[in-house]
């Protein structure tokens, strides 16, 4: 999926904000959850796109881990924008390998659709909007209120992250996919 993601996203217009056939997607999850080989090449990007955050979202405790939800929080609070990358670095390292290893991807992807806003219409406050809510969710449920002010924290620490990625996770996630 990221490797479609990573080679049409910058091209597409609205990529991960528009959802892609409801009935295809339902299709699709279906066979990946029972171990059948899907070729997505065929598929509607934006149906990829609508699987993957899916896949995110049904991440045990999620991608950037519940249990760290209140300091992923309050990073952005911190200093400047050097703070704001060692702190969020130190974050990285109390997630499991697995976890770092698929942001680092997830980022690469990110910042390459990012790179051709002007095409696409999906800079990083788009992309962080359409995304952060798959990423990373409080451990306990709130009211809706409380839920709405958590998704514009992450949201803007989602645009942050995707705005410095090279500095938070490393020049070479630039090239994580090689010459596709």
């Amino acid at each position: 999926m990221l490797s479609l993601l990573y080679q049409e996203g910058p091209s597409i217009k609205g990529i991960f904000r528009r959802s892609g056939s409801a009935k295809t997607f339902k299709e699709l999850k279906e066979k990946l959850d029972s171990g059948i080989e899907v070729d997505l090449a065929h598929e509607s990007i934006f149906v990829t796109a609508s699987l993957f955050k899916d896949f995110l979202r049904n991440i045990p405790g999620s991608i950037l881990s519940s249990q760290l939800c209140d300091k992923w929080v309050s990073v952005l609070d911190q200093g400047n924008n050097e703070e704001k990358i060692k702190s969020i670095q130190r974050l990285i390292e109390h997630l499991p390998r697995a976890n770092v290893v698929l942001l680092r991807y997830i980022f690469g992807v990110l910042h390459e659709i990012e790179m051709r806003s002007e095409e696409n219409q999906m800079n990083a406050f788009n992309l962080a909007v359409c995304i952060a809510p798959s990423l990373l969710w409080p451990p306990v449920s709130s009211t809706p209120d409380i839920e709405s002010e958590f998704i514009k924290k992450i949201s803007n620490l989602v645009q942050f992250l995707i705005e410095n990625c090279c500095r938070i996770f490393g020049d070479e996630i630039t090239s994580l996919f090689g010459e596709i």
